[in-house]
């Protein structure tokens, strides 16, 4: 069964596989982390893990039946009951709901877990499975934007005990 783990140091060399493996494939329809990212990913990781700790993130995998990292789904500047929701999966996970199911189950952690009320995420207009994804979970279009340079729309779902009962 597929799960979703709140980010741990020990995650850490899977998560980094997890990155260069898909690098290429993330590229395709969002910006590029950089060779930056990999040269200094245990900084990066350790101020991730900070943050977390703060409250100011919430930063979790996704392992398949395996217990291999899949996917990553994060809920990043967490202010006054708000944050923005930010995810990926690896290509060879992709067409299987797992997207879908893994954003129900980060909407239902952050309203139950994290106590917060609205979510917020955005979406390129040429990335069409990542708005189903949204849609699929009772995200509203809300606002035109960017998205890494590129025609987008933010979207929100507020989160009330009624959603996730």
């Amino acid at each position: 069964m597929t799960r979703l783990e709140r980010l741990r140091a020990d995650h850490g060399p899977a998560l980094l596989v997890f990155e260069r493996e898909n690098r290429e494939y993330f590229a395709r329809s969002v910006p590029d982390r950089g060779d930056a990212y990999f040269a200094e990913f245990a900084s990066m990781l350790r101020a991730r893990l900070a943050e977390q700790e703060a409250g100011l993130c919430h930063f979790h995998v996704v392992l398949d039946d395996q217990g291999e990292l899949i996917g990553r789904v994060n809920l990043v500047d967490v202010v006054a009951g708000r944050a923005e929701l930010g995810y990926r999966i690896g290509e060879h996970a992709t067409g299987r709901g797992v997207a879908t199911a893994m954003v129900g189950e980060v909407c239902r952690v952050a309203a139950t877990e994290y106590g917060l009320r609205e979510l917020t995420a955005m979406a390129a207009l040429d990335n069409p499975a990542s708005t189903a994804v949204l849609l699929h979970n009772a995200f509203t279009a809300v606002e035109e934007t960017l998205v890494g340079g590129q025609p987008g729309v933010r979207y929100r779902r507020r989160l009330t005990a009624q959603e996730l009962t």
